[in-house]
């Protein structure tokens, strides 16, 4: 079965949707069949350039910015076409080709113009005011940009839905974000992980009575993430004398105010900016790790930092949206988006109970291997395209 992937961001380029692809094309690439033959003839074209990274390393056919009309060709003769995210080009041309198309959704571009299902510029929550059709409402969180590209990103939201709506497939990571997209023929596929060598630093939990708890953050430092409201709860602890320290592992356009805010709060002493670390170097810097806080404002779908972490046994703070809720189960605690005061309560209730660590740590684990193997992706994204390739009788 031929099948093509069309990803826009794809490695050497890092983020959420560029880790979900490569785990996915690489799994793809090795099943075979009953012959003991490759079930997929895999392709995976992008609009992220090379750079230093080595194609060939990768067990799979990788074409980098394609011309259209090569595009074109590949569609043609593939059998299937999956596209990560609703990408106009591949998904216009699969359906002019009369192809069996599955659209991977990894945000809200079908539902909001930003794509974010956030309120710019102040970076809330949106309570979804496309699909309520207050459109005015979408017209005025983009109009930062200008009115032309405001109302670009608006009409360009229908068109999305459109072209979804007549797909083969849409395929989401939680339930919780099919339920928001109410597209047809939509099935939650969850996000996996390797779990065949299972990350395993101890919890912290166990660090020294002497020792200051270690709270930590992972992911780029952006406002969306939250980390300034980290900051808010971290003060809150440091008001009443609680010993801690704050490690924040990432970088991103917000470092430099990030920094200045931790001397304005008096947090300087407490907090440190490890940056981006290494593979090797991230899993020791988390061994030493307490707990890990995810206190993102929006634009999730899934949660790969949730559960990366629920992977390595460490337990998991994060805010109550409903992607992060979904993943975490019982196997964390969760605060009201944007309540630095009830985050810091949930802190305390962590930090305060030794045996609570640990159990949510071991759940999380468990929860992972019962429900966000990367075996588990795989299979079910191949049944996907059987079913579809079935149908149209590839």
């Amino acid at each position: 079965m031929k099948l093509l992937v069309y990803s826009h961001f794809f490695a050497p380029s890092i983020g959420g949707v560029e880790t979900v692809v490569l785990s996915l094309a690489r799994g793809l690439a090795e099943l075979r069949t009953s012959k003991g033959e490759p079930e997929f003839d895999l392709t995976v074209t992008t609009e992220t350039p090379a750079g230093d990274f080595d194609d060939r390393s990768l067990p799979f056919r990788v074409i980098r910015r394609p011309a259209l009309l090569y595009l074109w060709r590949l569609v043609r003769t593939s059998d299937i076409i999956h596209v990560a995210g609703p990408a106009f080009a591949p998904l216009s041309l699969g359906l002019l080709a009369r192809k069996p198309v599955v659209v991977e959704h990894h945000g809200f571009q079908t539902i909001c113009p930003n794509g974010q299902l956030l309120i710019e510029p102040a970076g809330t929550p949106c309570p979804g005011h496309f699909m309520a059709r207050r459109h005015a409402e979408c017209l005025s969180c983009n109009s930062a940009q200008g009115w032309f590209v405001s109302r670009k990103l608006w009409l360009l939201t229908f068109v999305r839905r459109f072209l979804c709506a007549c797909v083969s497939a849409n395929i989401t990571p939680t339930e919780w974000l099919s339920a928001q997209l109410h597209l047809p023929r939509i099935r939650p596929v969850p996000h996996g992980l390797d779990t065949s060598a299972a990350i395993s630093p101890a919890v912290s939990s166990v660090t020294p009575p002497s020792a200051a708890p270690v709270i930590a953050f992972q992911g780029r430092l952006v406002t969306t993430k939250g980390v300034r409201l980290l900051f808010e709860a971290a003060c809150i602890l440091r008001k009443q004398s609680r010993p801690f320290e704050l490690l924040v592992i990432g970088d991103g356009p917000e470092r430099a105010s990030l920094e200045q805010l931790a001397r304005d709060s008096q947090l300087s002493s407490q907090v440190r900016f490890a940056g981006c670390l290494a593979a090797s170097e991230l899993e020791d810097a988390l061994a030493q790790v307490s707990l890990v806080v995810v206190p993102s404002l929006g634009g999730e779908v899934f949660g790969l930092v949730v559960a990366e972490n629920m992977l390595r046994g460490l337990p998991v703070i994060a805010s109550d949206l409903g992607a992060f809720a979904e993943v975490l189960g019982p196997a964390g605690l969760i605060f009201r988006t944007g309540d630095a005061a009830d985050l810091a309560a949930k802190l305390v209730q962590l930090l305060d109970d030794p045996a609570l660590p640990i159990t949510l740590g071991h759940r999380g684990k468990q929860r992972v291997f019962d429900f966000y193997s990367r075996a588990r992706m795989i299979e079910e994204h191949a049944r996907v395209y059987r079913e579809v390739c079935v149908a149209a009788k590839c």
